[in-house]
């Protein structure tokens, strides 16, 4: 009983000192460090040449952390590995552009959508002289400039055989094929300029056809010239290409592992693959490709920074978006954290510091 006891005062007190010295051991659990995936993609992701990085995603992200009291530490992947990385659960997040779609969705989660945009196509001005010879070749140019003839003829043919023995002020001309230029003459004016005074016409049925001729002839003068209009303007300042419907005839550049790859593979569209945005600009300034298709809110980003640097000049971004996408955050499966950041993410959304946000990033300078 005596050795108990002496025992015991050992023990109790050196028991005493453990509690103390370890006091949280048992009831402080520490917080994991989220491993963030992201990838270079103004203005969503800007990576600086200190390694740090910002953006809007970026933005969002630092907000909603915070609120979340999450810490994190980011890493840069290419695109293709990235998504890998998240379907492995290797990377609890991906902060970046990335769209989300029904294929990505098998592999893991998104959290609702931040930012609302379309693909697009980019191409290269022509130059004057190339785009006057495209011009002047244009198959729907030549088809208006060719119906225009061909209903001036009839038109003239039409007025000749009524007036031409009848009408010395309209045809003056002594032969019979320089009368016939004349009646061509007067049917191309006709067309291209509109009716003639009434009274100008001898006979009965060419006033009636003036009449006629005078109401189908406004509208015609109205389409042709919206349509000149049109093609001159398009033909001469970009290219053949009006939407993606024209692109399998012409090479085509995309971001390789990109929905705008896989828009152009699930359409047939043969194209080269890049491994950012930056190089598929630079395959298009060199001519490697004739058009490069890309989410539009970057290829606007993008193109309207470099004319700012004095680079990529003659791009431009084609005015026919198609393809809506939305972007969202990647998330592991079942991740703990994807409620809360849904809830973090919509309340972001709302203030008046990501409306700011939206504006600096995409308002024209």
């Amino acid at each position: 009983m005596a050795s108990f006891f002496k025992s015991s005062c050992l023990f109790f007190p050196l028991l005493m000192l453990l509690l103390w010295a370890f006091p949280c051991t048992a009831t402080t659990a520490v917080k994991p460090i989220v491993q963030v995936g992201s990838y270079h993609c103004p203005p969503f992701v800007i990576k600086h040449e200190d390694g740090t990085f910002s953006g809007l995603s970026i933005l969002l992200w630092e907000h909603i952390a915070k609120q979340l009291g999450i810490q994190y530490e980011i890493k840069e992947y290419e695109l293709k590995t990235l998504l890998d990385k998240i379907a492995d659960n290797e990377v609890n997040i991906g902060v970046s552009c990335l769209s989300i779609t029904p294929e990505r969705e098998l592999r893991f989660d998104f959290s609702h959508s931040f930012y609302e945009t379309h693909l697009a196509i980019a191409v290269k001005q022509k130059s004057y002289a190339s785009a006057a010879a495209n011009f002047l070749t244009n198959k729907q140019l030549l088809t208006v400039l060719g119906f225009i003839f061909i209903a001036a003829a009839l038109v003239g043919a039409i007025y000749y055989l009524l007036e031409h023995k009848v009408n010395d002020k309209l045809y003056s001309m002594p032969s019979r094929r320089a009368k016939l230029i004349e009646g061509f003459i007067l049917g191309l004016l006709f067309i291209t300029k509109g009716p003639f005074n009434y009274f100008e016409f001898k006979t009965l049925t060419g006033r009636v056809i003036t009449v006629m001729l005078a109401i189908a002839t406004t509208l015609f003068i109205a389409s042709i010239t919206a349509l000149l209009a049109s093609t001159f303007t398009l033909g001469l300042l970009s290219s053949e290409i009006r939407g993606p419907q024209d692109l399998v005839d012409f090479p085509v550049g995309a971001k390789a592992a990109s929905t705008s790859s896989v828009y152009l593979t699930n359409r047939g569209i043969v194209h080269r693959q890049y491994r950012d945005n930056h190089q598929l600009l630079e395959a298009l300034e060199k001519e490697e490709v004739e058009a490069v298709v890309a989410d539009n809110a970057v290829l606007m980003y993008l193109i309207k920074n470099a004319k700012e640097q004095g680079e990529f000049q003659q791009l431009m971004v084609l005015p026919y978006p198609f393809e809506k996408q939305n972007y969202g955050f990647a998330i592991e499966d079942k991740s703990p954290y994807t409620e809360a950041l849904n809830r973090a993410l919509l309340h972001v959304r709302r203030t008046p510091a990501w409306r700011q946000a939206l504006h600096e990033y995409f308002a024209e300078k």
